[in-house]
């Protein structure tokens, strides 16, 4: 599958320094795994942490769900360590992910390392926004993850439930997204007992464009992939937009109508999209 074309409706992180972690991910109904060796592993650990991220996966057992590795950042101890690792232990992973990018200039650092492996960023710093666009259009890169516990940190804003003090940094990474054809996916929701919340704030994030939202809990996989699915009502508006819309071209008619509104080409384009989704996400259920 197009790795630009499968679901990311959730994307959970898992400490790359925890074998029963690491164990228990393979039975997850998650559609993508970040294997973190940075913030979720301790100083101690960081080194230790790549041997054991690189027996689990050698292992296998992860099925169809989408294989990330985080890594440090270069300007730490460990980065470029993790970097080779990843690189010249061939993991069988299908990207890395770099924190903090700040520009193109992070990303090509890195991919002298790792080659052809896709590289993911995570857009958690001021100049990572302002240069959003410079980072998506970069040749390596397949994805954006939004950082959003540190960009609040680093903006200095304070937490509401709408969001809004996040909202522009948000609309400038899904916009130079969506620009250049980019896989996105939101941001943690830290109260991982608080399903009522994170189900708003998935809502949210589907309703702005991402693609699906980060995790750092179990618990809060169904939420993300209910809420970043297309509903049943969804596929059967699609459905019939798609039907009325190809009855009235082929008999020469001007305007297809369906539940009392105009459906045009761009609808029937959304409609598509929105059925190629969920035959997707039932594939991979499939399998």
């Amino acid at each position: 599958m197009d790795p630009r074309s499968r679901p990311y409706r959730s994307v959970l992180y898992i400490p790359g320094s925890k074998p029963r972690a690491l164990d228990k991910a393979r039975s997850l109904p998650v559609d993508a795994i970040i294997f973190d060796l940075e913030d979720a592993v301790t100083a101690d650990e960081k080194v230790g942490a790549r041997d054991t991220l690189k027996d689990a996966i050698a292992e296998g057992g992860y099925g169809n769900r989408v294989k990330i590795v985080r890594i440090n950042g270069f300007d730490t101890d460990w980065g470029r360590a993790d970097a080779e690792a990843v690189a010249v232990a061939h993991m069988d992973v299908d990207a890395v992910l770099l924190p903090k990018v700040s520009g193109a200039a992070d990303l090509d650092a890195l991919a002298e390392i790792t080659g052809d492996l896709p590289i993911w960023a995570m857009m958690e710093t001021p100049q990572g926004m302002l240069r959003a666009e410079e980072i998506a259009a970069h040749p390596k890169l397949q994805g954006f993850v939004m950082g959003t516990n540190d960009l609040a940190k680093e903006l200095q804003v304070r937490f509401r439930a709408d969001r809004l003090p996040l909202m522009t940094s948000l609309g400038l990474c899904l916009i130079a997204a969506k620009a250049h054809g980019v896989i996105a996916v939101d941001g943690v929701y830290n109260a991982f007992k608080d399903s009522e919340g994170l189900e708003a704030e998935c809502v949210q994030g589907r309703d702005m464009g991402f693609d699906g939202k980060t995790l750092i809990h179990p618990a809060q996989v169904d939420v993300a992939n209910a809420a970043f699915a297309p509903s049943e009502a969804e596929i059967d508006l699609a459905r019939r937009q798609i039907a009325a819309f190809e009855e009235t071209e082929a008999a020469g008619q001007g305007v297809a109508v369906v539940d009392g509104k105009i459906v045009e080409n761009l609808h029937v384009a959304t409609a598509r999209e929105i059925l190629a989704k969920a035959e997707a996400i039932g594939a991979l259920q499939a399998e």
